[in-house]
């Protein structure tokens, strides 16, 4: 069974997109959420809960069963997902 896998975002940032492309290529179920285009009332509690695993609010910012990994890392990602 797969390790739930949940990320923090940016739509416009290379690294979040090249993030969700190894995850497709891999067909990894995921889910995202695109931080800056949440409305202000949205982002503040995102912002929040990205901080309880990322105090510097970096993006990606991805969570693997309970690993956590900062940034696009190909063979960290992969190895938490057993790859």
């Amino acid at each position: 069974m797969q390790k739930p896998v949940k990320m923090f975002t940016l739509s416009t940032c290379s690294h979040c997109k090249a993030t969700k492309k190894i995850l497709d290529e891999c067909a990894v179920k995921y889910e995202f959420t695109d931080v800056d285009l949440l409305s202000s009332n949205e982002l503040n509690a995102i912002l929040e809960d990205v901080k309880k695993f990322n105090p510097l609010c970096t993006f990606p910012t991805i969570i693997i069963g309970d690993k956590v990994i900062i940034g696009f890392q190909e063979v960290a990602i992969k190895g938490a997902l057993g790859l």
